[in-house]
């Protein structure tokens, strides 16, 4: 991989394992519902502008019913389950169930769309599901019934992360294609008619005092919209336009490290051998599924 695209892949980790920061910082504060919400609206206003700036036509040639319903998946329901796990989870654990996507892809792609069953995919469903049992019972979080509900909600984030894959191949690869960034656009619009309603509701049930909204707060509200989304979105389009998809998507085994490096350095996340255990064991049963495998 070039120089460059090592960079912005660097970089593109880092923002997206930053995500998971900025939620612990902002969700205490603002509510899962309302900061999922100013998340997908500042990401919607962040590519909007790139949208317009790089001038791409607002062209959807049929496919913007299908951009919508597709944003409800991919971005709706999972930002909204990973702010709701990041009320109990530490940032690290969030990111590390993160790292199960692919397999779910794969899993889903298996008993659904199709896709052959082989014993890598076996070997490493195991594999991550056993790095999931360990992080949960011996990581440095107690296992409890609220985090156990936190790490479903990042299951369904991730679950939702790999039925997209395959929903956008059927509704826009199958159809002609679409502008990755139009795709993304009309993603995050869909997302702003989902979460913004709800949680204007939740704030109209649970009144946010404007004076517990720190400037830490506020920075990592828009750190989460426009450089976690937006910018993150830019990024990956363009390493997948410089190296293609496949070597772009390495950046899920990538984003674990940071998840985890952030939560310790800036808000004092315990680290421990057992959790840095069951997330290679989670990383790695993910790369084995997905060994060999030609992207669609």
């Amino acid at each position: 991989m070039p120089l460059p695209s090592l960079i912005r892949l660097l970089l593109l980790a880092a923002l997206w394992g930053g995500s998971y920061l900025s939620m612990r910082i902002a969700v205490p504060v603002l509510g899962a519902l309302p900061t999922a919400g100013g998340r997908v609206l500042l990401g919607a206003l962040g590519l909007g502008l790139m949208v317009l700036l790089q001038r791409v036509p607002l062209r959807f040639d049929g496919k913007g019913r299908a951009a919508l319903a597709l944003g409800v998946v991919n971005s709706g329901i999972p930002f909204a389950m990973y702010a709701l796990a990041a009320q109990v989870l530490p940032a690290g654990y969030s990111a590390i169930l993160n790292a199960l996507t692919p397999l779910m892809g794969v899993l889903l792609g298996t008993l659904f769309f199709g896709e052959r069953a082989t014993a890598s995919k076996l070997l490493g469903m195991c594999m991550g599901l056993a790095g999931v049992a360990v992080l949960m019972r011996t990581g440095p979080l107690p296992l409890s019934s609220a985090t156990l509900w936190g790490a479903a909600a990042c299951l369904v984030a991730t679950l939702c992360y790999g039925l997209a894959g395959y929903l956008t191949q059927r509704w826009i690869g199958q159809r002609g294609g679409l502008d990755s960034r139009l795709v993304a656009l009309g993603s995050q619009c869909a997302a702003v008619l989902l979460l913004v309603p709800l949680a204007a509701g939740s704030l109209w049930l649970h009144p946010l005092p404007l004076a517990s909204v720190t400037p830490t707060v506020a920075v990592a509200l828009l750190a989460l919209g426009l450089l976690c989304t937006a910018w993150a979105y830019v990024l990956y389009f363009r390493l997948i336009a410089d190296v293609g998809a496949l070597k772009a998507l390495t950046v899920t085994f990538l984003i674990p490290l940071f998840g985890v490096l952030w939560g310790w350095l800036l808000l004092g996340e315990s680290v421990d051998a057992s959790m840095l255990v069951g997330g290679a064991m989670a990383v790695a049963g993910t790369a084995v599924m997905n060994w060999g495998r030609r992207p669609a």
